[in-house]
C-alpha cells in the first residue's frame, strides 16, 4: 500500500463510507484530534513501567480509534458503521467509569490543582489529557451542528479525560512508593 495517493492535494479528504470533505472540516478537526491523543497516549505508554498503565493506556488507543471512526463517518452513513458493531457503547463508558472508582480508592487524589511534569510518564498522560479535552469541544460542536448520531461519544470523552488524569496520579504515586 502507497503512502500518498494525491486526492488530498486540493485540501480535500474522504470519510469513511463515501462523501469528501474539506480538511478543514470540523469531522476531520475531531479525529484528526482524537489521532493526536492516540500518539500522546503512545508516549505515555512507551515511557511507563507500569504493566497495569500499559495494558489501560493501550486498550484505550484501541477504543479511541473506535470513537475515530465515528467521528469520521457522515450521519447519513452512521447505520452502516453500526450494523459492525464498531461504535462507543454504554460498556465502554461504564468501564472507563469502574477504573476510575479502582484508582480513586486505591491513591490519594489531589485536592489542588497539578502541575504535570512530576515524571515523564504523568505528564505525558497529563498531555494526552488535555489533547482529550479538546477533543471533547470539537465533539461538543459537532453534537451541537447534528452531526454526532452517538451521543455516548461525548461521555466517553468526558470520562476518558478524567480516568487520564487519575491514571497519571496513580503513575506519580507508584513511582514514589516503588511499587
Amino acid at each position: 500500500m502507497k503512502t500518498f495517493n494525491k486526492r488530498g492535494d486540493e485540501g480535500e479528504t474522504s470519510l469513511l463510507y463515501g462523501g469528501r470533505v474539506s480538511k478543514s472540516d470540523l469531522r476531520c478537526e475531531a479525529y484528526g484530534t482524537v489521532d493526536e491523543a492516540v500518539s500522546a497516549l503512545g508516549l505515555a505508554r512507551s515511557v511507563s513501567s507500569n504493566e497495569r498503565t500499559r495494558e489501560i493506556v493501550h486498550r484505550i488507543q484501541d477504543e479511541l480509534f473506535i470513537l475515530g471512526a465515528e467521528l469520521a463517518t457522515a450521519t447519513e452513513e452512521y447505520d452502516k458503521l453500526a450494523s459492525r458493531n464498531v461504535v462507543v457503547t454504554d460498556e465502554m463508558v461504564d468501564r472507563l467509569e469502574s477504573l476510575i472508582e479502582e484508582f480513586e480508592a486505591e491513591i490519594p487524589m489531589p485536592k489542588a490543582f497539578v502541575i504535570p511534569g512530576a515524571m515523564p510518564s504523568s505528564a505525558s498522560l497529563d498531555l494526552a489529557r488535555t489533547i482529550i479535552r479538546r477533543a471533547e469541544r470539537r465533539a461538543i460542536e459537532l453534537r451541537n451542528q447534528g452531526l454526532i448520531t452517538n451521543e455516548r461519544v461525548l461521555r466517553y470523552l468526558n470520562r476518558l479525560a478524567d480516568l487520564v488524569f487519575t491514571v497519571a496520579r496513580y503513575e506519580e504515586t507508584h513511582q514514589q512508593v516503588g511499587t
